[in-house]
């Protein structure tokens, strides 16, 4: 892969001290703070993260399957303690492994190096919200997770799950963002990256719990027609124009890796 090109970066971010072949590709060095909870979409122009008609490959048909954007992503991965995604991004992604090198295999020697560097377990744990609980028991990716859900969602799922998952139960519908935080919390989950969907992140949003959204932009248009399915990157919630800072911009050929800060509400 060409490496991304560093285009800006705000002075005095945090770094890591990436692996050498990890800040190659990246074009630089790479660090987060703790505690954060972060979020990574890819976008066309248009705003669509989520095509209604592609199901698991939506991410991969909106970036254009870009090999630089599969490399972030694994990035982030590979920095967090988990991933946290609600259960129709589950649903969509049947036999999926969210760790780095489901999505970016050439790198898997590096990103096991960096989570060693900083101390984290071999795989970030897989955290799935689900107020049902109705949700594909089969899937692998079960084996090691914890399900944040609802007692209906318990009644539902204990019993029948494999003996790696754990269960978390929040006694509210919907399951707000801040208890989804304080069971994080006391899982010492410090350092969280959510891939979505649009739902997740909206209320996550919504209550002011998000701290960076990494985006990246792909060249390409898909429209929206009325009750077409497809969905933006917040879904269901106005954020009524909430603010934010740019941190950083990358470039690959047309595709911009986009990093910003969450401004808090005043």
């Amino acid at each position: 892969m060409t490496p991304l090109k560093r285009i800006f970066e705000r002075e005095g971010l945090p770094s890591f001290g990436l692996p050498p072949a990890l800040a190659v590709s990246y074009g630089g060095d790479f660090g987060l703070t703790r505690p954060r909870l972060y979020a990574n979409f890819v976008s066309s122009v248009d705003g669509v993260v989520a095509l209604a008609d592609a199901g698991a490959e939506s991410g991969r048909v909106i970036s254009g399957d870009s090999e630089p954007d599969r490399f972030v992503m694994a990035l982030l991965r590979a920095c967090a303690d988990a991933v946290l995604i609600g259960a129709g991004t589950f649903r969509h992604a049947g036999g999926s492994f969210w760790r780095p090198e489901s999505v970016y295999p050439g790198a898997v020697g590096a990103f096991v190096d960096l989570r060693r560097q900083l101390g984290l377990r071999p795989n970030p744990l897989l955290v799935i919200v689900t107020a049902s609980g109705r949700i594909d028991r089969s899937q692998p990716a079960l084996a090691e997770s914890l399900i944040i859900t609802t007692p209906e969602g318990e009644d539902h799922l204990r019993g029948v799950l494999p003996a790696g998952a754990r269960i978390a139960v929040v006694d509210a519908r919907p399951i707000g963002g801040r208890a989804l935080m304080e069971i994080l919390d006391a899982e010492k989950l410090r350092v969280v990256l959510t891939e979505g969907g649009p739902s997740l992140v909206g209320l996550l949003l919504r209550e002011g719990l998000v701290d960076e959204l990494f985006l990246t932009t792909s060249p390409r248009l898909f429209g929206r027609k009325e009750n077409d399915g497809n969905k933006s990157l917040v879904q269901g919630v106005d954020l009524a124009g909430l603010s934010l800072d740019l941190l950083g911009v990358r470039r690959h050929e047309s595709h911009l890796f986009l990093r910003y800060a969450v401004t808090p509400r005043k």
